[in-house]
């Protein structure tokens, strides 16, 4: 769905420069190279200006202002990092922006922010282009059904783009096609939540969808109904979600037609098998096509192993905190959730990249972990054994843990893939980005269970049991035991191909969540997102929106004990990781919860925008 991503197509005469919606100085001046209207007042100018709006859905635009790590859709720095998956990595004077961020300390004067806020509304005003220029086409070339397809789609993704704006700062302006500098109305305030609104763009967009779609980039119904019971959960309307992933469940199916279904792990995270039937929603990307790397994965630039694939950057390590989440219990398999924290799995910190005796510990272990972190010892993909502090760029600040469903493969380098590193806009991937995949429906219509009027426990831990029986899958683990070093050199390993990498046992809850009730199911759930989500950009927005700040059902103070529990746990690790940054890490509860929005915005907007409280 290359076209869908080709962001050179993009017709300019109508695509607003700004990306907020207050930038006076860029909305009375005409683009360089602009399309008269009546060039785009067209059924095929309409639907070029609908692809530029989809371009943006991954978080990256030519020219944009700052970096492409700094608003990439998965949101590695503010779901991730900041949530406690994982740390920034590097020291903290390389990009300290983003070390302000991991350290809660960020202001209003944060570029990531600001970057990250102009790409949400550039999006917003993409979408609300094609809601413009549709009624100046009059040369009869967009049939009425055509007509109701564009306008749900601009709504999908008006939605789309308002969602992550409001997953980070709650409190934001909603935008819509009236909104323009010609009507002296683009000073638009952020009163509060938007939720409402996010919901009736993506339910206007469902009720029009087509279940299918020519190309799979494009938002089907399924999708829309997705985004709109993932927006009822962040309002807490689990009554209402759960109705809406009920039918998902039951009958939704991806934009190729096949029906939604979990799929071995570690499909989700290659590009060779992209789109499968467990992706609701998969963000395009794509490389060797043309476009100098801008439709690939430029969001994720920076986090690959320094000294691995791609040799760049060393950022975005998985955290002590998050790997030893995927502990278990010898017997049942099951988690550890009160008591994971109690001791550090087997690592290689502090361990020289020459040393020939190191091998991985005999914990019992979630077999998901190895999908979800590259870890010393362990086959990393099909890079072979990884070698651990050999590719990791800066352990006393990042760890020994280094990301892998980022990573391409190392067959693919010559097919679906650059082997790109180092910093420039080219360097990308074509590891799409699951926005939604139907292991999150699941674990959707499970909490859902939990916290509805009339919901049933029995049912919530058959929808987290039929995620974890996805993971319980043995041909689907990580085979190849390093058992030694050939010769005393760490660089030949001696590794059998017919055991499992570790010690993996994965268990199914057996009435646990009705015999030990709500608190306890809750918990369940939580953790099985933790587990089954990590690294993916989801941990910060779901401790938010389950704290009591944001009106969650597990009381306020929530995310920030969950964080500080992670502070501890990161911090009592031992000399050899001495991060200054995590050091001076405090998460303030009533503040945290949500990031400052951009200073540079609340100046442009003349004090019709407020500042989050606390900031």
């Amino acid at each position: 769905m290359k076209n869908l991503k080709l962001k050179l197509m993009v017709p300019a005469a109508v695509l607003l420069l700004a990306s907020s919606y207050s930038c006076k100085n860029y909305l009375d001046q005409s683009p360089i190279g602009a399309l008269t209207p009546e060039v785009v007042a067209t059924r095929s100018g309409v639907d070029g200006v609908l692809i530029g709006a989809y371009a943006l859905v991954d978080g990256v635009y030519d020219g944009q202002r700052g970096d492409p790590w700094l608003s990439g859709t998965d949101n590695w720095i503010y779901g991730s990092v900041v949530g406690g998956d994982a740390f920034k990595g590097s020291n903290p004077g390389d990009q300290p922006a983003a070390a302000n961020l991991e350290a809660f300390n960020a202001t209003g004067s944060n570029d990531y922010l600001d970057a990250k806020w102009r790409v949400c509304y550039a999006g917003v005003q993409r979408a609300n282009d094609v809601l413009r220029i549709l009624p100046t086409v009059k040369d009869g070339s967009i049939s009425e059904d055509q007509q109701k397809q564009f306008i749900a789609e601009a709504r999908f993704l008006r939605g789309y783009y308002h969602l992550e704006a409001a997953k980070l700062w709650k409190n934001v302006p909603y935008v819509d096609e009236t909104v323009t500098y010609a009507a002296n109305n683009f000073d638009v305030p952020n009163d509060g939540p938007i939720w409402d609104k996010i919901e009736a763009d993506f339910k206007a967009a469902a009720d029009v969808l087509p279940e299918t779609q020519p190309q799979i980039g494009r938002a089907n119904k399924w999708a829309a109904l997705s985004f709109q019971a993932k927006t009822l959960m962040f309002d807490h309307k689990y009554g209402d979600a759960y109705t809406i992933l009920e039918n998902v469940i039951a009958n939704g199916k991806t934009s190729s037609g096949a029906k939604y279904d979990l799929v071995p792990y570690a499909n989700n995270f290659n590009p060779s098998t992209k789109n499968g039937p467990e992706g609701v929603f998969v963000v395009q990307t794509s490389v060797k096509d043309g476009a100098n790397g801008l439709n690939g994965n430029a969001g994720n630039v920076l986090n690959f192993p320094s000294g691995g694939p791609a040799g760049c950057c060393g950022f975005f390590q998985p955290t002590f905190d998050f790997v030893n989440s995927f502990k278990v219990d010898a017997t049942t398999g099951l988690p550890l959730i009160d008591t994971y924290q109690n001791s550090y799995i087997k690592n290689d910190q502090g361990v020289a990249a020459d040393n020939a005796t190191y091998l991985p510990g005999d914990e019992p272990l979630d077999a998901r972990l190895d999908w979800s972190v590259g870890r010393r010892g362990i086959p990393y993909l099909d890079w072979g054994i990884c070698p651990g502090a050999a590719w990791a760029r800066d352990q006393p600040n990042g760890g020994p843990y280094l990301p892998i469903k980022n990573v391409y493969y190392k067959a693919a380098q010559s097919t679906t893939s650059d082997s790109y590193g180092g910093w420039a806009a080219n360097q990308a991937t074509s590891n799409s980005y699951n926005a939604i995949r139907f292991a999150d429906v699941l674990l959707w219509a499970a909490e859902c269970e939990v916290e509805r009027a009339g919901g049933s426990l029995v049912n919530a831990e058959a929808l987290v049991n039929r995620v974890r029986a996805r993971a319980a899958i043995q041909s689907n683990w990580v085979k190849g035991k390093l058992t030694g070093y050939t010769g005393g050199d760490a660089t030949k390993p001696i590794v059998d191909n017919t055991q499992f990498a570790a010690n993996y046992k994965v268990g199914l809850y057996t009435g646990q969540f009705a015999v030990n009730g709500q608190a306890f199911a809750r918990k369940a759930v939580y953790f099985e997102r933790k587990l089954e989500l990590g690294m993916e950009g989801h941990r910060f927005f779901d401790l938010s929106r389950w704290d009591g700040i944001n009106g969650g059902p597990a009381g306020n103070g929530f995310m920030a004990t969950e964080i500080e529990k992670f502070l501890k746990n990161t911090r009592d690790f031992g000399d050899s990781f001495t991060s200054a940054v995590m050091k001076v890490a405090k998460f303030t509860s009533n503040k945290n919860e949500y990031y400052p929005i951009p200073q540079i915005q609340l100046d442009l907007s003349k004090g019709q925008l407020k500042q989050n409280k606390g900031y």
